[in-house]
């Protein structure tokens, strides 16, 4: 085994690596970026060293940078992660040229898989059934639009290199093939620096299983199992399990046929994903092949009691596979979300900012957490603003669901937005429950999992006074010398009349007031002309028990003396402000009359001049920001005044990019 591993990477996988090498007694050795000094892998490694700039090109992409740690520090393998360089075939080369090992496939592995055309190209030799389509290596506009005609739509127009959803477009008619085209390369070599793309059929409702592979240097390969990742958002997973609950045995063991027959054609060697697209009549088709470890893999770690990276790592020394696929036994069920610092009521806009609060779960026999960052830390643009993958395992899929939602309720984060109540809603939906969700299902019907700005009921702005009251109380100190004096008392009592509070609380920049009366857990509420009487409220242990006009009820909630977190009955999310008793005056925003940056990014497509005519909600400019591109578009129909943006220019959040004309 190796004494000294550099894990080639940051964030949540190199604290992962981390882990796994100081419990086998391995030295680590972490690099990082000047955005990175005081991050959490950075503290958790045994020693640490700077590699350039905060850009990923000056920093986590620069294997030269990387190796020459590598050699200064003695270490004897790298570990590159996911992403970044984890399947760059140059790197893996220098690697071996080094003399170091690369904690991951041959060179030669990589190349095979890392172009989708090629990959299919060999898959094809290997009678691994693929989806029809065109994956040669002409790449004429022209010649490209004529193989869409002889494919048929829909289709799907894939980056040849690509991965992540990046350069990803469904086209459903030939009018739309040139502009998608166009978008999808340009996008692919942001991404990858390659346009080629790869022409598909587009499988209606399909499913996306993949299958862990695994392989040795004694030629040895298995698979272990599969996982179901068809609950996605534009290619993106958002939710993977393990059994898939659509899979029958049979077809289980046609696909990990197929996977293992996948891995073996390019002479495997470590741990790899066999990603499948799956039509709803059970019919699979190769998607791709993934040469590096998963984000997902610890669902397969929690049913199967492995450490996916330790097999990594005894692989690359040299040992054989600790296990023989009939030995592969599967026990449970386990589930798994990514926890993003994004608004998912703006698109799922990417967010940056330091992390004031970031409260998750316990870990726990049945809950795990893999993070890469704590409260205090800041999540940059300049990477993935992933802040923590919540796994969960139970005996069966619907202990292991509820299980999902009680760890979903006690994660909490205050500064930049996050996807929480976005999950919470994802776990409850009907799709997810009943195991019928395709990959498409989430773009086609993303309303039903976004709550809006719909104003709380009657019962939940009482719920969340009562916490508030509850928590108002707490504060209050008698004197010792009278304790019963009702000026300590915290319940508006006044000489003469009954006391009154106004609780005020604010939701989606909505003020809502709560008149109050009584104390100690037992009060009288009013908002508007609604009412509730309120008896026996007691918070504690993060919950609100109390009686609502003689209906008993217990609800997750927290509470400060700056907001609510209050979840209702039905399990919705409601994070209130807590306001000054006093109303506000409300201040409106610079309405239509301008685009500005959402956040700091490059500028890749400007589409606009001075003087066009334009409608609302057409495309103005195209902007690249953590990782992705975003189209910014027409607040309103007007004229272009000024546009302040240039194609290739770097802008900050909040810069005016296009004015209207008054």
């Amino acid at each position: 085994m190796f004494e000294r591993v550099l894990i080639a990477n940051r964030g949540e996988i190199a604290c992962r690596v981390i882990r796994t090498c100081r419990r086998l007694g391995i030295h680590t050795i972490a690099v990082y970026s000047d955005a990175d000094k005081d991050a959490q892998h950075v503290r958790l490694a045994d020693e640490a060293w700077p590699i350039g700039g905060p850009r990923p090109a000056d920093s986590y992409l620069r294997g030269d940078a990387i190796l020459e740690v590598a050699r200064r520090t003695g270490a004897q393998a790298i570990h590159p992660g996911y992403g970044f360089l984890s399947e760059n075939t140059g790197f893996a080369r220098a690697c071996v040229e080094a003399g170091i090992v690369f904690i991951g496939p041959k060179p030669e592995s990589i190349d095979a898989m890392g172009s989708k055309a090629a990959a299919k190209a060999l898959m094809e030799k290997h009678a691994v059934p693929l989806v029809p389509g065109y994956h040669g290596e002409n790449q004429e506009p022209a010649f490209l639009a004529e193989q869409a005609l002889k494919t048929g739509y829909p289709l799907m127009i894939k980056a040849a290199a690509g991965g992540g959803g990046k350069g990803m477009r469904i086209v459903r008619g030939e009018g739309e093939f040139a502009d998608a085209l166009a978008s999808a390369q340009r996008e692919s070599a942001n991404a990858f620096g390659d346009t080629r793309v790869i022409l598909e059929r587009y499988v209606d409702h399909p499913r996306h299983i993949e299958f862990q592979v695994f392989g040795d240097t004694h030629g040895n390969v298995i698979h272990l199992n599969e996982r179901e990742c068809s609950s996605q958002r534009r290619y993106q997973k958002v939710l993977e399990e393990t059994p898939s609950p659509f899979l029958t045995p049979a077809r289980r063991q046609a696909m990990g046929e197929a996977a293992v027959a996948a891995a073996k054609a390019v002479d495997y060697v470590g741990a790899g994903t066999v990603e499948f697209i799956v039509g709803a009549d059970g019919e699979f088709f190769f998607m791709e092949m993934n040469t590096r470890l998963q984000v997902e893999h610890p669902v397969t770690e929690e049913t199967l009691g492995l450490d996916l990276v330790e097999w990594q790592l005894r692989v690359a020394a040299g040992e054989p596979l600790p296990l023989k696929q009939e030995q592969i036994r599967a026990h449970g069920h386990a589930i798994e979300v990514r926890l993003y610092a994004e608004d998912p009521e703006q698109n799922f806009l990417p967010g940056s900012g330091k992390l004031v609060r970031l409260r998750l779960p316990a870990p726990s026999r049945h809950v795990r957490v893999d993070g890469g960052v704590v409260e205090g830390n800041t999540v940059t643009i300049f990477y993935d603003p992933m802040i923590a993958k919540l796994i969960v395992w139970d005996v069966e899929r619907p202990q292991a669901l509820e299980r999902l939602r009680e760890a979903l309720a006690q994660c909490e984060i205050v500064g930049p937005k996050s996807n929480i109540a976005f999950l919470e809603r994802l776990a409850r939906h009907p799709s997810v429950v009943e195991g019928t969700i395709d990959t498409g299902y989430l773009d086609r019907h993303l309303d039903q999992f976004l709550q809006g700005d719909a104003a709380p009921a009657d019962r939940v702005l009482f719920a969340a006074a009562t916490a508030a009251l509850l928590q108002e109380e707490r504060h209050v100190t008698p004197d010792p010398a009278d304790p019963h004096s009702p000026w300590a008392s915290a319940d508006a009592w006044r000489i003469g009349h009954a006391g009154k509070r106004v609780v005020a609380l604010s939701l989606h920049e909505q003020r809502y007031e709560i008149a109050a009366h009584g104390h100690a857990g037992d009060y009288r509420l009013e908002h508007g002309e609604a009412a509730c009487e309120v008896a026996g409220a007691r918070l504690e242990a993060d919950a609100l028990s109390a009686r609502f006009d003689g209906e008993a009820q217990r609800l997750p909630a927290r509470v400060d003396d700056t907001r609510v977190l209050l979840h209702d009955a039905a399990g919705r999310r409601y994070r209130f402000i807590r306001a000054p008793a006093f109303a506000w005056a409300s201040t409106e925003s610079a309405g239509g009359n301008q685009v500005v940056a959402p956040m700091p990014g490059r500028i890749v497509l400007v589409k606009a001049m001075v003087g066009d005519v334009v409608e609302e909600g057409q495309e103005l400019l195209v902007m690249e920001a953590m990782k992705m591109e975003l189209a910014l578009k027409a607040p309103r129909a007007g004229t272009i005044d000024s546009v302040s943006a240039t194609q290739g220019e770097f802008v900050e959040a909040e810069m005016v990019l296009v004015r209207f004309e008054s």
